[in-house]
């Protein structure tokens, strides 16, 4: 989130494992018997199917651990997948067109921030009740029954969460060899604005890097809506204040501190801090610190989130917290899959679904790729790369971990807390939760004005939230825009959902 999210992104990322293609099966790499393989086992007959989800990268070693896992799932389930990660910018655009031409695909990403509301209401994924009493008994025994509301729309289950932290902190990332180059105190950064002498030091010391790289996202801004003031309450505009004891829907390109937000991405964009490309690029920020041309850039955090941007950029990262925890509906169901109305075997689906949750091989193989070549063991629940393999060459690099299954199945690397897990445990119990926590909105019955809401945000919410625009005047154009396209209708429903939704909760 990446989800993402927004602080704003969504945004999120994670990897694969498993074990060479020519060497013998250890005890932790369990696979097929040479009997089984192929068949029609249990009655099944084969099935190929097709998971996709966004990603920064396509690994070049993507096929082997592809092969891997089919040599694993013929025997499970006598089924092969193609995994096809899709580039982030190119998401929307892409299932969109695999929706409109029937493409066959049997497992998606989707999320509160990706669109699911959306997708339930257009018919585009199927519910899953039925199937996860059938084939998804492990999963529900995973899951927290709380959390597998989040999944719900109208009393149907529509997606499976993963199991992972299902809280947030907004803050900054930044490159730990610049922050103890130039000493910089993090222990002094409360707020936003306490960035700004940070960024100035690197803008005139460090020749042809960015200080704070940010991209385009029209969902959100490089750090306000993941900033953690609101409440976003699913699809369309309408949030809820933080602070706000009570359930009431609010327009965010209205209120004070989004004004001062992109007040002070304008200052940053005119004093040269954020990349002048920022309302259009759709690259992952984590690549441009990889190319070595940026230093920082913002994000949803969590316990280790440091060590997974190391992951990421290759280079040693430190994080700078800016906000409290806080649990809304959206941070339980930002990572998601679900099962789209293109799969001709919807039931072979739910059953990898499953595995994920279950199978703590398939995950990992999935996650982190082959054991003795992409990572090595290094204790049962620890990896390390191989020697020569390090985070720069390593030939599959997914690294999307909380994207997939039960993450607290996950391998941990050496370098990051071995009790990682149970401090996630200890994020989400310690969070703030929304007074709204549980609330899904299905926005059904204003699902075109929440479309020309969309075609409006492309146009301005880029160019303001990364300071491009002067807030001042190009806000109540924005506004204006909104409440053209059907803001005010949006908004009315979501507050008559909540309202009913307050009620039955006793609120």
């Amino acid at each position: 989130m990446k989800k993402k999210l927004s602080l704003t992104m969504a945004v999120v990322m994670s990897s694969l494992l498993v074990l060479s293609a020519c060497g013998g099966r250890t005890e932790s790499a369990p696979g097929p018997s040479a009997s089984a393989a192929g068949t029609d086992k249990g009655g099944l007959k084969p099935y190929h199917m097709v998971m996709i989800f966004p990603s920064g990268v396509v690994p070049k070693d993507l096929p082997a651990v592809q092969d891997e896992m089919n040599k694993y799932l013929k025997e499970k389930i006598n089924a092969t997948i193609e995994i096809r990660p899709i580039d982030w910018g190119a998401w929307g655009n892409k299932t969109n067109l695999m929706f409109a031409s029937n493409e066959q695909f049997d497992l998606m990403f989707t999320s509160s921030w990706l669109g699911l509301g959306q997708q339930v209401a257009k018919g585009q994924i199927i519910p899953l009740d039925d199937l996860m009493e059938k084939h998804g008994k492990g999963i529900k025994e995973v899951l927290d029954p709380a959390y597998v509301q989040g999944g719900k729309i109208d009393g149907k289950s529509y997606a499976v969460v993963t199991n992972k932290e299902f809280a947030a902190t907004k803050g900054i990332v930044m490159r730990k060899d610049l922050v103890d180059k130039y000493k910089f105190d993090l222990s002094a950064v409360k707020e936003l604005k306490d960035l700004e002498p940070i960024f100035e030091t690197i803008k005139k010391n460090e020749p042809g890097m960015t200080p704070l790289q940010a991209k385009f996202d029209r969902t959100a801004s490089t750090v306000l809506t993941g900033y953690g003031l609101f409440d976003m309450l699913g699809d369309g505009p309408g949030v809820l204040d933080r602070k706000s004891k009570e359930l009431k829907v609010i327009n965010l390109y209205e209120t004070p501190e989004y004004m001062e937000y992109a007040k002070l991405m304008r200052k940053w964009f005119q004093a040269g801090y954020i990349n002048k490309d920022a309302a259009t690029q759709k690259d992952n920020e984590s690549n441009a610190v990889k190319a070595g041309k940026a230093f920082a850039y913002a994000e949803s955090m969590k316990p280790g989130f440091d060590m997974q941007e190391t992951r990421n950029t290759g280079v040693p990262m430190v994080t700078v917290e800016l906000t409290k925890p806080y649990t809304t509906t959206g941070d339980t169901t930002s990572a998601m899959f679900a099962i789209p109305n293109t799969s001709k075997d919807p039931e072979r689906a739910m059953m990898f679904l499953n595995l994920l949750y279950t199978d703590k091989y398939l995950l990992n193989l999935l996650d982190w790729g082959v054991e003795g070549k992409h990572f090595v063991k290094k204790s049962d629940n620890i990896i390390d790369y191989p020697q020569g393999v390090e985070a720069k060459n390593v030939g599959y690099n997914l690294n999307l971990p909380w994207m997939f299954g039960n993450q607290l199945n996950s391998y941990l690397w050496t370098n990051e807390d071995p009790k990682l897990w149970e401090k996630y445990k200890a994020f989400n119990e310690g969070a703030d939760k929304s007074i709204a926590l549980g609330f899904v909105f299905n926005p059904e019955k204003v699902k075109n004005e929440i479309a020309a809401v969309n075609n409006a945000a492309q146009q301005y919410s880029a160019a303001i939230n990364t300071g491009s625009l002067d807030p001042e005047q190009t806000i109540p154009q924005f506004n204006q825009k909104l409440k053209a396209a059907g803001l005010d209708k949006i908004i009315a429903e979501k507050q008559r959902q909540l309202t009913e939704w307050g009620k039955a909760q006793g609120k």
